[in-house]
């Protein structure tokens, strides 16, 4: 079975560190493989580190954090062949990483499946950044990849200051979810499948509702179909369950996020059903 991985982009001091063991502590019993570039600087806070060897770092509620450096091929399948499987696979890049190069190389692993690319922005200096003739580029590059941004720090500065950031991420980033929060306090299942969400995004003076809607998929459909349409409604942020094809009267496994689905043969029996999360407006 594939891993679902969740990439974390964002330029230097964005928060994706802190984001990291906000969803460490969050898990509700997921079990988690962080992957870091190196361990030198290990980003996991220390009270969460049970237990260290040369190549994975054995986390709280059963998480596993792997330095991939040069291998992340072999990091990736490290995590995955652990004894106890994991649940979801965070893969937190550099701060001057493009994440969609990543995406790009990763989506040729077989052992996993990415769901999604969440860019951190720091709303105070993101301004600063993109005026800057040598940075400008990259963190373009990092908006443009981005299926979730989320607008970090927004208790720092003005609601004047948030509007005129969501403005230059949409002239980067049209088709992108945009949340605003502090202190990385993002609802965990905007960043990985928890498809039994319903819950709150905290940030500053702004709440956005999301609910989780379930779809009896017992009669059958056309997958592409039917998932292609799902990407094209605004207000679905992820999706994830199985579809019965009117095709081949097989299960089809459905990932969902924003803009971009993947379809593949379910690997066992399951009941077909979707569940998907959506914005409330």
């Amino acid at each position: 079975m594939t891993l679902p991985l969740t990439i974390l982009g964002g330029y230097l001091g964005a928060g994706k560190t802190t984001l990291i063991n906000h969803l460490l502590r969050n898990a509700n019993g997921q079990r988690l493989g962080i992957l870091v570039n190196e361990f030198g600087d290990l980003p996991i806070d220390a009270d969460l580190i049970e237990a260290e060897d040369d190549d994975i770092v054995s986390l709280s509620g059963g998480c596993a954090c792997c330095s991939f450096g040069d291998d992340l091929l072999g990091a990736i399948r490290r995590l995955s062949e652990l004894e106890t499987p994991l649940d979801h696979l965070l893969l937190e890049a550099s701060g001057v990483a493009l994440p969609g190069a990543i995406a790009a190389n990763i989506n040729l692993i077989s052992e996993v499946n990415v769901q999604s690319v969440v860019v951190l922005v720091d709303v105070e200096t993101l301004p600063e950044l993109l005026a800057n003739e040598y940075l400008s580029d990259t963190v373009i590059l990092q908006l443009v990849a981005a299926d979730i941004v989320v607008l970090n720090k927004t208790d720092l500065v003005t609601s004047g200051d948030v509007d005129a950031a969501k403005g230059l991420i949409r002239a980067h980033a049209p088709d992108a979810s945009v949340f605003r929060c502090a202190e990385a306090r993002v609802a965990p299942a905007l960043i990985m499948a928890d498809c039994h969400f319903r819950d709150y995004v905290h940030g500053g003076d702004h709440h956005s509702h999301l609910t989780a809607q379930n779809l009896d998929m017992r009669t059958a459909v056309n997958p592409q179909e039917f998932a292609r349409k799902l990407a094209q409604d605004n207000t679905v942020l992820r999706a994830k369950g199985h579809i019965l094809s009117d095709q081949d009267h097989r299960n089809w496994t459905l990932q969902l996020v924003g803009k971009r689905f993947h379809l593949s043969l379910s690997k066992r029996p399951s009941t077909p059903g979707v569940v998907v999360i959506r914005l409330q407006p």
